[in-house]
């Protein structure tokens, strides 16, 4: 990313300071990649939270106090002599064959934590252990960097890498449970996506020593409670492609200047706070900001994204298709309103050539909602 990108960039953010990226934020890109609002206020390090809360629209969701003090307690067990019940659940439900271990814990480098130490430290570990120089097994916390639109991201996984097979693994470790050796979608993918992230930043780590990507395993391992107990159990899960869709979703950051290029000059979402951190700019100036970028709302928005609630207004207000959902938008090919919807069923509309199909789908709908309704009010007839 060139200077005057990187320039633009911080116009936009205004005088906060940058927010870097996580692997929870590229997870969360990857569930919705439509979306220029989202690309554009993480590329340019804005505070989501910040922006939406001044808008209007606070975020409500977040992990509860109670859910990340079970996931620390299920992690400190898992993790606990070295990693003892860990081994235990990888060779009696993996089958895995590890009849040596060697444990390296990488929270710290003899008392220094900075991450650019721990890094350094992670990267000779492994590379070491690629090359068959060590006979590390398992990596607990290891400090991985990603280069993210030109700027360096660290990620420090809650999780441990382990090698096996001459490849490493990534073990994510989640307190939602596997019940009947399922776990639920919903908590799953984002999970994977998650993962998906350490699976990149691990690759181009062992890439600088000139190891290749299949050093490192597409498939992650997944340690959980079993059923409803507190005993875990681990099952493998295939990222490969959430690491693929994460890959584009880098590549697009590389080129947000051809997104920003197309943003209005001037445009800026600096919230114009104070000494304390209190924002001043008007709330509406700051919505007309928001408006001139455009956002790709869609009901899942609300589980990882911190401007679901504004964006979910704006679509509503233009009676968009997409608060309805991915499926009924992509259904609804080429008709981009409710009113418009409406509209080519009601026949009060002309359909041209591209909504000619789906326009006698919808009339036909609406005669059979029509029938039914009539149907309901007549007296006598059955429910």
């Amino acid at each position: 990313m060139n200077a005057a990108v990187d320039k633009r960039l911080d116009a936009l953010r205004g005088s906060a300071p940058r927010l870097t990226y996580s692997a929870r934020s590229l997870a969360a890109l990857e569930n919705n990649p439509r979306c220029t609002l989202r690309a554009v206020l993480d590329a340019s390090g804005s505070d989501k939270t910040a922006i939406a809360t001044h808008a209007g629209y606070q975020v409500p969701f977040g992990q509860s106090s109670f859910a990340i003090a079970r996931g620390n307690t299920f992690e400190a067990m898992v993790k606990d002599n070295g990693c003892a019940e860990l081994l235990r659940v990888l060779r009696e439900t993996l089958g895995l064959t590890l009849p040596e271990v060697g444990y390296q814990d990488l929270n710290d480098v003899g008392g220094d934590g900075r991450p650019e130490v721990r890094h350094a430290r992670t990267k000779h570990l492994l590379v070491q252990a690629s090359q068959g120089l060590s006979d590390g097994t398992l990596y607990d916390h290891p400090m991985l960097r990603l280069q993210v639109g030109g700027h360096a991201v660290f990620l420090e996984p809650d999780l441990v890498a382990f090698r096996v097979d001459d490849r490493f693994h990534v073990v994510e470790i989640k307190s939602f449970p596997i019940i009947d050796g399922q776990a639920a979608p919903t908590q799953l993918r984002p999970a994977t996506t998650q993962a998906s992230a350490y699976i990149i930043a691990l690759r181009a780590m062992l890439a600088d020593a000139g190891i290749g990507p299949e050093a490192v395993s597409n498939r992650i391992v997944l340690v959980a409670p079993k059923d409803f107990t507190n005993r875990p159990t681990a099952a493998f899960v295939d990222a490969r492609k959430q690491v693929a869709a994460l890959n584009r979703q880098l590549a697009r950051i590389e080129r947000i200047g051809k997104l920003v290029g197309l943003l209005p000059e001037g445009l800026t979402f600096d919230l114009a706070t104070d000494e304390a951190g209190r924002p001043h700019r008007p709330r509406e100036e700051l919505a007309e900001a928001l408006d001139q970028v455009p956002a790709t709302y869609q009901p899942d928005c609300l589980n990882h994204c911190e401007m679901a609630y504004y964006c979910r207004s704006r679509a509503r207000d233009r009676a968009s298709v997409d608060v309805l959902g991915p499926t009924v938008r992509e259904q609804l090919g080429g008709i981009d309103t409710a009113t418009m919807a409406l509209g080519l069923a009601r026949g009060q509309l002309t359909p041209n050539d591209d909504q000619l199909e789906m326009a006698v789908a919808l009339r036909h709908a609406a005669r059979l909602r029509a029938d039914l309704l009539a149907t309901a009010d007549t007296p006598g007839a059955v429910a």
